[in-house]
């Protein structure tokens, strides 16, 4: 039997061992867990939201339905269907924003074709705060495309980028001072320009691959 890709929205009792009882169910019916994600957890109740790919859907979530924790159980679209996948750009405000711009008129194009890419933002200062951000863009879900947008970036920073380039992750920079664009993929003096070359990047319904660019710095 095929198997079957959802997303799954629990309200459940809250206290420990909620999630061991959850994804035990899962594992019994050969569910393959790709994301969990703990919405809430308080003394009233926990959300939990699963995407799930099991060969044995309908007695999976029969069997979900009937613990006693369960209070409500919702299957809903994934967020691979609806969100897709992500690009974050941060820096600076100014120029995050300009990057913002150019990445959303060009995710828009690709969307209304089908594609299913959204933009992420965050304004932040700092070489510690920054290093940390890049650090953790790899362990954020669905996210394939990293614009650093800012005036002055190196140190800890270009570390940084040079971990999450190994791990796969797209790292595109603005042409700045410091040696953040030394480490990145891509380096693009205008913040538009490289906000529109993030997104097409990572479209599958676009041609253009960074790979196959004769040059890295724009």
């Amino acid at each position: 039997m095929e198997a079957e890709n959802h997303g799954i929205l629990i309200d459940a009792d809250a206290g420990p061992g909620i999630l061991h009882g959850l994804s035990g169910v899962i594992a019994e019916h050969r569910g393959d867990i790709g994301t969990v994600s703990i919405i809430e957890n308080t003394g009233a109740g926990a959300r939990v939201y699963f995407e799930v790919t099991t060969p044995a859907w309908e007695a999976m979530m029969r069997d979900l339905r009937a613990l006693p924790i369960v209070r409500s159980l919702d299957v809903v679209k994934s967020m691979q269907e609806i969100y897709g996948k992500r690009i974050i750009i941060m820096g600076g405000g100014a120029q995050v924003g300009q990057v913002a711009m150019g990445a959303i008129v060009e995710a828009d194009r690709h969307n209304i074709r089908g594609e299913h890419i959204s933009i992420d933002t965050i304004p932040l200062v700092g070489e510690h705060q920054l290093a940390d951000a890049v650090r953790a863009v790899p362990r954020l879900p669905r996210a394939r495309a990293l614009v650093l947008a800012g005036s002055l970036m190196g140190g800890e920073i270009e570390i940084a980028v040079q971990e999450v380039r190994r791990t796969g992750l797209l790292v595109i920079s603005l042409n700045m001072a410091g040696s953040v664009p030394d480490a990145a993929d891509l380096v693009v003096t205008d913040p538009v320009q490289a906000g529109v070359m993030a997104v097409m990047a990572v479209a599958d319904t676009a041609k253009f691959t960074v790979e196959r660019l004769k040059r890295r710095v724009f």
